[in-house]
């Protein structure tokens, strides 16, 4: 088997919440090979009894030694999100398998502006993308949009507010479904084609467009960006199930 491709055993060793139903789980995994941001892992748990399920989860921040972030959203009745929110604790192991994934990723040698388009937890692979970004000190231009149901439901909302202020070259731009904070110019509601215009790039830019959600939001997302005039083949998607917003 490739080595890459392996299960490790990982250790929780440490935590950040991010939302009341969501935090980021700081792993260390010996032997890691690294990874792109972008990139996901398949996480498995085993029963005492011998039952195992698993699950796969977008790498939270670029590589760094043995050091891997993952950040979950609890689902109800979840089978695997449910403990890693709420047992897992700092010392348990967990079986860990990857990195998976290489079209849905950013490397920091490009240099073309790049459209990130959340919904959701949909924000965890873009930020990924942010945060390599940062750390390899580019220039590509980028431009984040993050659709959430309200402010209570953000990721790592104090970390992009730093964002937007130091890192040049970084537009972030969220936008409310449900309820939105005092003082916002934007009714709540649903991303439509002007959201994308407004703050997205002009297709005659030719950005690399990446778009992470549930999968009704990033189909409706890519047909519209379509609709606007942008290179089907430089929009990237990856999606999830209807457990999202």
């Amino acid at each position: 088997m490739n080595a890459r491709l392996e299960w490790r055993v990982a250790t929780l060793a440490g935590i950040r919440t991010e939302t009341a139903t969501a935090r980021t789980l700081l792993l260390d995994v010996p032997g890691w090979p690294g990874h792109v941001p972008g990139q996901h892992v398949d996480v498995r748990l085993t029963d005492e009894d011998g039952y195992s399920t698993q699950r796969s989860y977008s790498l939270a921040a670029p590589a760094d030694g043995d050091r891997v972030e993952l950040t979950v959203q609890r689902v109800n009745n979840g089978e695997v999100s449910e403990y890693l929110t709420d047992t897992f604790a700092v010392g348990d192991p967990v079986e860990l398998r990857g990195p998976v994934g290489g079209w849905f990723v950013w490397h920091p040698s490009r240099t073309a502006p790049a459209l990130l388009v959340a919904g959701g937890s949909g924000i965890v692979p873009l930020m990924a993308m942010v945060r390599s970004r940062r750390d390899a000190r580019s220039r590509a231009p980028f431009r984040l949009i993050h659709s959430v149901r309200s402010p209570s439901d953000q990721f790592y909302a104090s970390e992009l507010r730093r964002a937007a202020r130091d890192d040049g070259g970084l537009d972030i731009a969220t936008l409310f479904t449900r309820s939105a904070p005092a003082g916002s110019v934007r009714t709540p509601g649903r991303i439509g084609p002007a959201d994308l215009e407004l703050y997205g790039w002009p297709p005659q830019f030719e950005p690399t467009c990446f778009v992470c959600g549930p999968t009704g939001f990033v189909e409706k997302v890519a047909n519209t960006l379509v609709g606007l005039g942008h290179d089907p083949r430089r929009i990237r998607t990856e999606r999830f199930g209807p457990t999202g917003d």
